[in-house]
């Protein structure tokens, strides 16, 4: 395999890649490398959930949000998804449970996002990164699923996020 680095910042590589395809065929394939992210749904023992609504240069403006960031160098998912949690939200949890991971546009991207479920929160410190601009939201969960039915809730970490753990609680 042949690649063309085309660009590299702090999160993504853009490179141009020669393939062969399980066809046969040969193509270059324009491909961005990602480190990875963690995403959290963190919820209370009155059953609500965390959500941030933060600024999206990318999609315009403030969307709502499970909160989540990406993979540091050698940083296990759940290592990130505390990490996340307590710098965003100011949240610790005990109980954590993972929720599998997704592929956020596999078609030019590697990107995968681990989720994660946790509970038995407890305050801490919020500590933000310069460029996050946010607020945190704690409102029942199932209003935040009704948040993702009507369109409220768009990103799509979130809506997996919020679908998976809500099979895991049992609310289906």
């Amino acid at each position: 395999m042949n690649a063309r680095q085309l660009y590299k910042g702090r999160l993504v590589d853009l490179r141009l890649e020669d393939v062969e395809l399980p066809n046969g065929r040969a193509v270059t394939l324009e491909v961005i490398h990602h480190p990875g992210a963690s995403a959290i749904v963190a919820v209370d023992a009155r059953d609500e959930v965390t959500l941030i609504h933060q600024f999206r240069f990318a999609a315009g403006g403030f969307i709502w949000e499970v909160p989540a960031g990406t993979l540091s160098p050698g940083e296990a998912p759940e290592a990130c998804a505390r990490r996340e949690l307590r710098e965003e939200t100011g949240l610790d949890a005990k109980q954590w449970t993972g929720l599998g991971s997704i592929l956020t546009t596999p078609g030019f991207c590697d990107e995968r996002i681990h989720l994660f479920l946790a509970r038995d929160l407890s305050e801490t410190a919020q500590a933000l990164d310069h460029d996050e601009v946010l607020t945190v939201s704690r409102l029942p969960f199932r209003r935040a699923l009704e948040m993702v039915r009507s369109g409220e809730i768009e990103d799509a970490k979130s809506i997996a996020a919020l679908h998976r753990a809500a099979v895991e609680l049992g609310w289906r």
